[in-house]
């Protein structure tokens, strides 16, 4: 799977997650690792996820945030997180969809990616989370076996690098039986009983 597949992927499916959070679960607190904002909850992540989506476009152009940012101000999400959430997937999934050169270069605020590279460092957050999110909710998901067969393509083999980086906890020792989908997520340090 080519990494812009699996962004689209991921997107796809931490959409579907969050298209199912209930206005009530907007308050609930979630493990203070999510994010860097104090006494994170629900909203927050959602407002987090709603920047990430806001840049995509800007991204796959060529900006940075250094360039300016005039999104980290604004209120993103307004009186409907959810439609507005969606309205920026929509926007990010056309950017993709139209095509990105295979020489762009994606310029994050923690160094500069080629495409490639980049599609994946995207498809990592979103993938995770939607699963993380969902556990934490109890809404029914699991990755699908194409995009687990995508995380172990393009992630997998980065995973002790981005973890000496802080972005995956200690790899864990997956259960007798695992599954393909338990055995990625105890590679990562994210699976939960």
């Amino acid at each position: 799977m080519e990494t812009d597949q699996l962004f689209l992927a991921t997107d796809a499916a931490l959409r579907s997650v969050i298209d199912r959070i209930a206005p009530e679960d907007f308050d609930k607190p979630v493990p203070a690792g999510w994010t860097q904002s104090a006494n994170p909850t629900i909203l927050d992540i959602l407002r987090a996820h709603a920047y990430d989506e806001a840049w995509v476009p800007a991204v796959i152009a060529g900006a940075s945030v250094a360039d300016g940012d005039e999104l980290r101000d604004r209120d993103l999400l307004g009186d409907d997180p959810i439609a507005a959430y969606d309205t920026l997937n929509d926007a990010a999934t056309a950017a993709v969809q139209a095509g990105v050169d295979g020489e762009a270069i994606f310029r994050f605020q923690y160094g500069d990616y080629p495409a490639k590279e980049g599609f994946a460092h995207l498809a990592m957050y979103r993938g995770f989370q939607a699963w993380l999110i969902a556990k934490h909710l109890s809404i029914p998901f699991h990755l699908s076996p194409e995009l687990i067969a995508g995380m172990n393509e393009h992630v997998v083999p980065n995973a002790e690098q981005w973890r000496s980086f802080g972005v995956f906890p200690p790899a864990i020792d997956p259960p007798d039986g695992a599954d393909d989908e338990t055995r990625l997520l105890c590679t990562v340090g994210f699976w939960i009983p």
